[in-house]
């Protein structure tokens, strides 16, 4: 009797840069022989450090290290940056973080076009930083959506999504790890979905469109004004990068992990007879308490210029707190 002929590999390139994208490429990478890996598109190497000597994105060492042939165009929009994709002659092109521009010349060159890996849950945060904007808007839950691509920013329709919530202490650190390993499991049940011919792409909704721009380092400062919820949703928005700060005199302060309490568990009594926000109210079971416009900020790790984080304890017997204002 014959054997049945086993289907061909689906031919897959990826496009990825930072840590987001390695969880996605592995997982490829461990399904074969179902499908092959037949090149890795990444950004071209940066300076980093403070030597600022050129440095390899997490996905080209990935890449290197599991022996797939690596490419680092400056962009796509001419036929040299395509030419790599073109010789690949993929079935598929997947897009994590990848961080250029697709234009459509690109788009069009896999069979069965191109899916892309979105932490949010599309239309909300479309763009750069949705996994900050998600905990630094208090969102109740943010998610993983895979959808095909297209010219607009992430506008394409929606194969699959999974939800997370974001809970009173997550952090885009700790949620960018969840998400990048549900990524990939969604990941290959889309493909999945495509070889069987019956993935169901859903267009995006009008409503709720949300755009998550870039994170600019100066947001990362404090306002005590602020109330100590919305301090706290910065502190945990900007762990690990680029770190809420604050200053004490002229003393730059990074805020590491803190919680907020309002005013009863403080102790503030109401206003007028509040205290000024920024004001240091002293160490409290091991938490450094700190007025703001609503409630109390209770610091648990922080950082002076040029030291290590050490805990609010290590930081009160260092530094005199009585009379204390941070700005």
């Amino acid at each position: 009797s014959q054997h049945p002929v086993p289907p061909l590999a689906m031919r897959i390139a990826f496009a990825g840069t930072p840590e987001f994208s390695v969880p996605p490429l592995a997982a490829l990478c461990r399904a074969a022989p179902a499908h092959q890996v037949v090149g890795v598109l990444t950004q071209p190497d940066r300076p980093a450090g403070r030597g600022q000597k050129l440095a390899q994105g997490a996905v080209k060492q990935f890449a290197l290290a599991a022996g797939l042939p690596v490419a680092q165009p400056a962009t796509l929009r001419d036929d040299a940056g395509r030419a790599p994709l073109h010789a690949w002659q993929p079935d598929l092109l997947v897009v994590v973080a990848y961080g250029l521009i697709l234009p459509p010349a690109a788009l069009a060159i896999p069979r069965l076009g191109c899916l892309n890996i979105h932490a949010s849950l599309l239309p909300r945060w479309r763009g750069a930083a949705p996994i900050h904007r998600a905990v630094l808007a208090g969102d109740a839950e943010t998610g993983v959506a895979i959808m095909r691509m297209e010219a607009g920013l992430d506008t394409g329709p929606v194969l699959r999504t999974r939800r997370v919530a974001i809970g009173p202490r997550s952090t885009s650190g700790s949620l960018h790890d969840v998400l990048a390993t549900l990524g990939a499991a969604e990941l290959l049940d889309a493909i999945a979905q495509l070889e069987a011919g019956t993935a169901q792409f859903l267009p995006q909704p009008a409503a709720g469109i949300t755009y998550a721009s870039k994170i600019d380092k100066a947001e990362a400062r404090i306002d005590w004004r602020d109330s100590a919820v919305a301090i706290d949703r910065r502190v945990r928005a900007f762990d690990p990068w680029p770190v809420a700060e604050a200053r004490l005199g002229d003393e730059p302060l990074k805020i590491h992990r803190a919680r907020p309490l309002g005013d009863a568990e403080a102790g503030i009594a109401a206003p007028p007879a509040r205290v000024a926000p920024g004001t240091v109210l002293g160490l409290q079971q091991g938490e450094l308490r700190v007025a703001c416009g609503g409630g109390c900020l209770a610091i648990e790790r922080l950082q002076r210029a040029g030291r290590r984080p050490v805990t609010a304890r290590e930081f009160a017997n260092a530094v005199a707190l009585a009379g204390v204002t941070l700005q």
